[in-house]
């Protein structure tokens, strides 16, 4: 996998990138352990059942995306021009083309903002929705999905391409970190992915078959049972059963049916792009479908300090217009638009101001993100901002809003309580509220 290094010297790989439980499935049990012990709560009406994060890495510039200027300076308002879309009195930049013709089964929020320029602490921020703090590692959103959610038996809950800190468990513990997807899902070889795809905790070792991991549990039950009179606990007696559960997941062949992309028609493939972005987020409707409660991918390369217009035309710009409107389409033609959110976005904007080299820097107190799905008011632009684009001029939100509306959509309170292996409650956005206005 090619990899892309912005200005800190962060790595972004661009692909989808889902977390890693272990091979075995002993933490995948512990996932399901914990999860039987959440207490019942009055929870929101649930709209979403699960998250595809399209994740930007880098810090698109979405002032030449979602938020153009075309009435400001030469200096500000750059080398595109906005365009209508399907949603009346919204417009977005000119090569977006295919985003704007589902438009009107979307919402741009314009009116976010945060105060962290800063790639790594901006992107936990936004992959947390809580600002990041020396005393508490936040669990990513799809770690707090994957704990909060109703599991569905036999499928992984958090899925991601590629790697990346901000998407771990944080306080949870690593039993609900992601499963990983490693490999190049646009190798474009018969049979899906051409064997090019593993996904740890969900593929076993090769050699390694579903038999001996039963036989090799069978082994450590026996060793276990010796010393089961010495804890009565609940949790110790229930034991057995949620490493079964783990076990159902590698014997479940919906997870590994979902990576078989040849099972879809090749015009359809050819619509999502033939790139290892287009495939992974086919990949990712697929998971939906089999009922993974959130899936990552990734598309890097958005650190655009020189020539910023001529790498979103060429390259960026492209890539996220055709995979992003055929995700959308493809979602809504199968009917699971309706209790799917596609969350695109990145960990902050770039300066309205173009620099001496044609390019942005870094720019995080105005910024724009796109949302889409699952109780998502459609065909609506949230806030907007000043005539320079510099801040917001009205609505204003922040990382921890827009996350709290998110999981409001999948039924979960923002102030739901969690608990930290210390012990410390937890709540799941400490600043954020619901942007009542975004849900439908």
């Amino acid at each position: 996998m090619t990899l892309m290094r912005d200005c800190e010297g962060l790595h972004r790989r661009d692909i989808l990138k889902v977390g890693a439980a272990g091979v075995l499935g002993l933490s995948l049990a512990d996932v399901m352990r914990l999860e039987a012990n959440q207490p019942a709560n009055n929870r929101p009406r649930q709209r979403a059942r699960g998250v595809i994060l399209v994740w930007l890495g880098g810090g698109p510039s979405t002032i030449d995306m979602w938020d153009l200027k075309p009435d400001a300076p030469t200096t500000i308002r750059g080398d595109f021009r906005p365009i209508d879309t399907r949603a009346p009195g919204i417009q977005i930049c000119e090569h977006l083309p295919r985003v704007a013709s589902v438009m009107d089964k979307g919402a741009i929020v314009r009116s976010l903002a945060h105060t962290i320029p800063d790639h790594g602490r901006a992107t936990n921020w936004m992959m947390t929705g809580n600002k990041p703090t020396p005393a508490v590692q936040y669990p990513s959103l799809g770690s707090l999905a994957a704990r909060v959610l109703s599991p569905e038996p036999g499928v992984p809950p958090y899925v991601t391409f590629g790697r990346q800190g901000a998407g771990n468990a944080g306080y949870l513990g690593a039993a609900y970190n992601p499963f990983e997807v490693e490999g190049n899902p646009g190798a474009g070889q018969r049979g899906g992915v051409g064997g090019q795809l593993r996904v740890r905790g969900v593929s076993l070792p090769n050699g390694f078959s579903v038999d001996d991991l039963e036989n090799r549990n069978r082994l450590r039950a026996e060793i276990d049972e010796e010393f089961r009179s010495l804890d009565t606990s609940d949790a110790a007696a229930g034991l057995d059963r949620f490493q079964q559960q783990a076990l159902d997941i590698l014997r479940d062949n919906r997870t590994q049916r979902a990576f078989e992309l040849d099972r879809e028609p090749q015009a359809l493939r050819t619509r999502y792009g033939a790139d290892n972005f287009g495939q992974a987020a086919l990949i990712a409707r697929r998971l939906i479908e089999a009922g993974v409660r959130f899936v990552t991918i990734t598309l890097g390369g958005w650190d655009t300090h020189g020539q910023n217009f001529t790498a979103l035309r060429t390259r960026l710009l492209p890539q996220v217009d055709r995979t992003l409107g055929a995700l959308v389409d493809d979602l809504a033609e199968k009917r699971l638009l309706q209790n799917t959110i596609v969350y695109c976005a990145g960990e902050f904007n770039r300066t309205p101001v173009i620099n001496r080299n044609a390019g942005r820097d870094h720019w995080a107190r105005s910024m724009a993100v796109f949302l889409a799905g699952g109780g998502i008011r459609a065909g609506y632009a949230h806030g907007t901002t000043d005539s320079r684009g510099m801040a917001p001029a009205n609505e204003p939100c922040t990382p921890d809003d827009v996350a709290a509306t998110i999981f409001h959509c999948l039924g979960i309170d923002g102030y739901h309580e969690l608990m930290t292996a210390s012990g410390r409650p937890m709540n799941l956005f400490r600043e954020g509220r619901v942007i009542s206005r975004l849900v439908a």
